[in-house]
């Protein structure tokens, strides 16, 4: 069996500030962008892997959520703990730099982790926690 990871979707509520986050800060190439009903779904992705991707998606646009369910996405958004992404770089601490410049929300600086390690966290926009780590 030979199965790949295509595309991942984090959830948005700003599509500017998403799209400024990830392309302008993080260097993603935008490979979608796509209106529709007033919502905006943007797919980016790291431009030396052409096949994997992550889609920016409004979460009211989810079908069969209840409104009292769009509510606690909502909420949760805004706490940061709807949503994760783990990255990777080869260097951390220059990533690091450049993130925190960009204005990023930092969550932790880069760390050694006792499950052996090294990484930082922030949050997008829309509050996910994206994890970058460092690949050695």
């Amino acid at each position: 069996m030979n199965i790949t990871i295509h595309a991942s979707f984090l959830p948005h509520n700003d599509a500017e500030a998403s799209l400024a986050f990830y392309r302008d800060l993080l260097g993603f190439e935008v490979r979608n962008d796509v209106g529709y009903n007033g919502m905006r779904w943007i797919t980016v992705g790291p431009r030396d892997q052409p096949g994997t991707s992550i889609v920016l998606f409004p979460p009211a646009a989810s079908l069969g959520v209840t409104d009292e369910e769009k509510r606690t996405i909502a909420e949760m958004m805004a706490k940061g703990t709807y949503a994760i992404m783990l990255l990777a770089t080869p260097n951390l601490d220059a990533a690091f730099e450049r993130i925190q410049a960009g204005g990023a929300e930092i969550v932790e600086e880069p760390t050694n982790q006792p499950y052996g390690v090294r990484d930082c966290a922030i949050r997008d926009p829309a509050g996910n926690l994206i994890r970058v780590q460092q690949r050695n």
